[in-house]
């Protein structure tokens, strides 16, 4: 049994929440979004259970739940507080679980710390979302470096929207990456969905947990 996947993505709105619901689903796991900066219209989490109908226990709650949507480390001092990576322990779990992080590799969470190193500190290997659009390249390969600088182990890249194969086979040449899965643009967002997308769509991701 895998442990899960930590996804991460080349930024904010790349579809890292999209991405992480269909691995949950399809992996039958745990979803788990351990910081959430910004509560409306509605939350990642409650965006989650409502895509894969899930039951709440499968859908774990924050650490910490900050209202404002923004980076965390300013969500988090507007109201006072500091985000602390020592809180933040992963679940174990009979079931792999989905983590899914909040912006891109280098958001702050407080003064000394970025999203890589709370990945880090959690072992779960990455999984990195990049939508397939104009600039993909560049913001994926500086993701896979900074990935790679810190040591933390790399199951691929996802890439989601209209297909663009000259953009997949760039990734894999000069990022020496592979891209594991694709997500096309869907009408509708459901476990049948994700189910199919999975099977058509993706690499069997219980065959490894990556490397550096």
């Amino acid at each position: 049994m895998i442990a899960g996947f930590f996804v991460t993505g080349t930024g904010t709105g790349v579809g890292k929440t999209v991405l992480s619901a269909l691995l949950t689903v399809a992996l039958d796991g745990f979803y788990w979004k351990p910081i959430q900066a910004g509560r409306h219209p509605e939350t990642d989490r409650e965006r989650v259970l409502r895509w894969t109908r899930l039951p709440q226990e499968r859908v774990l709650p924050e650490v910490y739940l900050l209202r404002a949507p923004l980076s965390p480390h300013l969500a988090a001092e507007r109201e006072g507080l500091r985000i602390a990576l020592a809180q933040i322990r992963r679940p174990l779990l009979s079931r792999p679980v989905i983590a899914e992080g909040a912006g891109g590799l280098l958001v702050p969470l407080n003064e000394r710390s970025m999203m890589i190193d709370l990945i880090r500190r959690l072992g779960l290997p990455a999984i990195v979302a990049a939508r397939d659009e104009l600039g993909t390249i560049n913001h994926t390969l500086l993701s896979l470096e900074a990935l790679r600088a810190r040591q933390i182990p790399l199951r691929g890249v996802v890439l989601i929207g209209r297909a663009h194969p000259e953009h997949r086979r760039a990734i894999e040449k000069y990022g020496r990456a592979q891209v594991i899965g694709h997500i096309p643009r869907l009408r509708r967002f459901h476990p049948r969905a994700f189910r199919r997308v999975y099977a058509r769509e993706f690499d069997d991701l219980g065959a490894g947990e990556g490397k550096p």
